[in-house]
């Protein structure tokens, strides 16, 4: 099982997930976010091959296709987040945190 919190910028709104692996590399993802448009994203990423969802394109992928349907804001991390899940879910990646750090 494999746990991502994600803290976004300025909107503070939270997203946690829960990924869990079954067989054939498929990943069952939970969803649980303050912000309605991740939150919807829920019902397009219940189940994910890991393989397909991780060496998808951009324009092929199924988490940027629902976070394209649903989310509101380009720079959101979630979609990101929810592929760096799955990587480490799946046995493709060792968990490390990723940080972004801005400065003016």
């Amino acid at each position: 099982m494999t746990r991502v919190t994600v803290t976004p910028g300025i909107c503070g709104l939270q997203t946690k997930l829960l990924l869990t692996a079954g067989e054939d590399q498929m990943i069952s993802i939970l969803i649980e976010s303050a912000c309605p448009h991740i939150q919807a994203m829920q019902e397009d990423l219940r189940e994910l091959d890991a393989y397909t969802a991780c060496f998808a394109r951009f324009s092929d992928s199924v988490v940027f296709a629902s976070a394209d349907k649903h989310c509101r804001h380009l720079a959101c991390p979630v979609p990101t987040a929810i592929i760096k899940g799955l990587e480490v879910a799946a046995g493709l990646a060792l968990p490390r945190s990723v940080h972004i750090e801005m400065e003016k």
